[in-house]
């Protein structure tokens, strides 16, 4: 009988989720399970399979081809977390790939997240039939996945595609990595809130973001700009001005033919892209302006990192 399902599973700092999917993209049964309480990766293992049991039995073990693992700081070739900060187990490389092929008795694939992203957009979503693309993922951080001749792009190393950690501002405000200037600390959720702040205590410009401006979000300033607020449009121009300008050279190393946009920032839309796209095409090499479309992602936000990691077995 063809194995018709895949597991994905998602492992994030919180929270765990899963979910079998079939071929077409189509969740037959998901959940959810805390990633913390466990003190060692063994444990957490252990915790997993014991949860994803019934949910297997119920599908048929015969019916699932494997397992694709989407996590932070995940490497496809060696199937190992390595380093990974926002993970509770300490260690420099967790062989998570090895540990749950025997726990679940079936092949299992690790790949980061954000190459997760990439690979279900490809297999699911808005870059269906696409063999060159890139899946820029804007949340707490920008992490994203490059697609090339049909293939993730790994590296020798499995950590290559690291949008986030580009240098977009020479000599700028310190990244969570510890270098300075780099795209995420500009133009990620938590990069706006971080303008947004700086901006308030430089300026006297009226806002409705001075309200309560120590729980500010980049929702909020979303909904300011909606509303007309002037300092959260120019938020949003500044923020899409970075972005569109280190798309540029983004493009000028393998000729996407679209970017995929995913994440809570992405819901901005319009208010972020249209300076997104100016300023990308501004600063274009002439033989690649006009040719890379902005897109957003199609897969829905709650099951986007399901669909990614379940991606990877086929």
């Amino acid at each position: 009988m063809t194995q018709r399902l895949a597991l994905g599973i998602d492992i994030g700092g919180t929270n765990t989720s899963y979910g079998i999917v079939d071929r077409r993209g189509s969740i037959v049964a998901k959940g959810t399970m805390p990633t913390t309480g466990h003190p060692t990766v063994e444990g957490y293992v252990t915790a997993l399979a014991a949860t994803l049991a019934p949910l297997l039995e119920e599908a048929g073990p015969e019916n699932i081809a494997g397992a694709g693992i989407g996590a932070p700081n995940g490497n496809f070739f060696t199937g190992e977390i390595l380093f990974a900060p926002n993970l509770p187990w300490k260690g420099v490389a967790i062989p998570l790939v090895k540990l749950l092929t025997t726990a679940l008795n079936m092949p299992c694939k690790l790949t980061n997240d954000a190459n997760a992203a990439a690979v279900g957009e490809m297999t699911y979503g808005t870059a269906r039939g696409m063999n060159d693309f890139v899946m820029v993922t804007l949340g707490t951080g920008v992490g994203s996945g490059f697609v090339a001749n049909g293939q993730i792009i790994y590296g020798h190393d499995g950590f290559a595609g690291e949008l986030g950690h580009m240098i977009a501002v020479r000599d700028g405000r310190m990244c969570g990595c510890g270098r300075r200037g780099c795209l995420e600390a500009y133009c990620s959720a938590t990069g706006i809130v971080i303008t947004a702040k700086e901006w308030l205590k430089q300026r006297d410009t009226q806002s409705v973001l001075r309200d309560n401006a120590d729980t500010l979000t980049a929702r909020r300033i979303q909904e300011a700009a909606v509303a007309g607020d002037t300092l959260a449009l120019e938020l949003f121009a500044y923020t899409g001005k970075i972005l569109g300008q280190t798309l540029a050279d983004v493009v000028v190393i393998t000729s996407p033919e679209a970017i995929v946009f995913f994440g809570g920032l992405a819901h901005a839309g319009e208010l972020l892209f249209a300076h997104v796209r100016k300023h990308m095409e501004d600063n274009m090499l002439n033989i690649f302006k006009n040719k890379v479309a902005l897109k957003t992602s199609s897969l829905p936000d709650a099951d986007a990192a399901i669909l990614g990691a379940s991606a990877l077995v086929w």
